[in-house]
């Protein structure tokens, strides 16, 4: 971040935010003096005295402390201290003089007051929202990437460790993180070998500074939780291992947090202070305007992270899963160095997707609905299948990408009302065969493969009106509608199912799993 020579008394404001300051000064005494019930018929006459005092004194000081520099070269937090600084020492010259003048005016105390806290009130909605309109248009770079070394660089020889160099790692993880966790990690990796790293660190600089192809291990037991930056640090490590190399992480995970915070407090309130946790902590991070500034504010600290989003997270930057373990209330996770990505760009989890699915003639389109998985869940497709299968209906059996409010909306369809975009704009139809991605298609037959494609795909599926239970039996169901649309025509097909759909769905409470 670009940063501003600053002089120590004089220099040039930024206009915009000075204008803005004078706004919320007039605007502040106005809604006081104005709509605040007043034992005084004349207030605008009464308190203009005051009104002029504290305006200087607080254009006067917050000039003085840099408030009116851009916000392009400050972070929120140095803004909002230099806020804070400001209202503090206009505070204290407002109580001065209500000693020592104000006393032949007459003030209410409680007037001042109010005025004081609405103009920081009001400076403090114009800070937040000012870094946010930046942060929305200053799209961060991408993580600068070591040279492709290809196959020309070799693994550093290991070496045998001393004894002492061996009790010196056991102690440090019996430390850090216990002896459990010392024993998982004996069994699963080679903690004494010369070409296994053994870090605890949140800082970035710190993982930079290792050499490429040093190690074949890195093992980081400070959790992700408290590291910015989980996918700059995934990608630097993975510049840094040979193929096949390994990397082992912990974290907490949202259902353990979850967990620990309903269990320190007793019922009812506990489930309050979750859901204020729940807002603080996972929907404004992911909101497109107060993601960055709570990152800027929080600096990365006490994040919330879901299993399904560091396992994704892990995949898109170019790891295989290997095991995954529960220990001392953290997950610890083995991933394998399988691919060097081209690039990490900034990905975006409103509550609005789209998907990328095949469309008729083979073409991909983007479907939209209502995001009801868990961030990076999108890269966690083939993990899940090879590990978890599908169960009847073609589901998984055990979907950790799906979130808690994902649930609910997939039972009431609320995910899915947003595919009414697609049939406006022709992609889709109202009764079809459902838009599949590339991982589900491929599974299908290649006869079914090249079936599909001639239709649109559709919002209501056949499904619903056979109600298969393997994927064998989901294509034979989906083959059977699409041979009648091709026999009797679409549009009469159509109609048919729809009201077949209607009558399992709404009488005999159908659902899929």
């Amino acid at each position: 971040m670009p940063q501003k020579k600053e002089n120590i008394f004089f220099y040039k404001p930024y206009l915009p935010y000075l204008l803005v300051d004078v706004v919320l000064l007039l605007s502040s005494f106005g809604v006081v003096l104005w709509l605040f019930p007043l034992s005084t018929n004349i207030p605008f006459q009464k308190y203009w005295v005051f009104a002029l005092v504290f305006s200087g004194v607080w254009l006067l000081t917050s000039y003085l402390i840099h408030r009116y520099v851009a916000v392009r070269f400050l972070r929120v937090h140095h803004s909002l201290l230099r806020l804070f600084a400001t209202a503090g020492i206009v505070f204290g010259a407002m109580w001065g003089y209500m000693e020592y003048l104000g006393k032949d005016y007459n003030y209410s105390i409680w007037v001042l007051l109010t005025i004081w806290l609405i103009v920081l009130i009001f400076s403090f909605v114009f800070v937040l929202s000012a870094h946010a309109y930046r942060y929305a248009l200053n799209i961060e770079p991408e993580i600068e990437r070591l040279p492709d070394l290809g196959t020309k660089h070799v693994l550093y020889p290991a070496h045998p460790l001393t004894e002492g160099q061996k009790a010196n790692i056991r102690q440090l993880i019996i430390e850090n993180s216990g002896r459990g966790v010392l024993r998982l990690l004996d069994n699963q990796i080679d903690l004494y070998s010369s070409n296994t790293l053994l870090l605890r660190t949140s800082e970035i600089f710190n993982i930079q500074k290792i050499n490429p192809y040093r190690y074949d291990t890195i093992i980081n037991l400070m959790p992700l939780n408290q590291i910015r930056g989980i996918n700059k640090m995934f990608g630097i490590i993975n510049d840094r291992l040979p193929e096949n190399g390994r990397l082992l992480i912990c974290f907490e995970s949202q259902s353990q947090q979850k967990q620990r915070i309903l269990r320190s407090y007793p019922p009812v309130l506990n489930r309050l202070v979750y859901f204020l946790f729940y807002i603080y902590k996972r929907v404004i991070p992911r909101m497109f305007l107060t993601s960055r500034i709570y990152y800027d504010i929080t600096e990365g600290k006490n994040r919330v992270l879901s299993k399904a989003e560091v396992l994704g997270r892990l995949c898109y930057c170019g790891y295989e899963i290997e095991s995954e373990r529960k220990r001392n209330g953290l997950i610890y996770v083995v991933a394998r160095r399988s691919f060097r990505p081209k690039t990490f760009a900034r990905r975006y989890y409103g509550v609005l997707i789209q998907l990328n699915r095949v469309g008729k003639d083979g073409k991909k389109i983007k479907v939209y609905k209502f995001r009801t998985m868990h961030p990076y869940s999108e890269f966690l497709q083939q993990y899940i299948y090879e590990k978890y299968s599908l169960q009847e209906g073609g589901k998984f059996k055990h979907d950790i990408r799906v979130s808690s409010m994902g649930r609910f909306m997939r039972r009431t369809w609320m995910d899915e009302w947003p595919m009414f975009i697609n049939i406006m704009k022709g992609e889709m139809k109202l009764v079809g065969v459902r838009p599949l991605s590339n991982q589900y298609f491929s599974l299908y037959n290649e006869e079914l493969q090249k079936q599909r494609t001639r239709h649109k795909p559709g919002l209501l599926p056949p499904f619903y009106v056979d109600m298969p239970k393997t994927l064998s039996e989901i294509e034979a169901s989906e083959k059977k509608y699409l041979d009648l649309c091709e026999q009797k025509g679409t549009l009469r097909t159509d109609f048919v199912y729809f009201w077949k759909i209607f009558f399992n769905i709404v009488f005999r409470h159908k659902r899929s799993n």
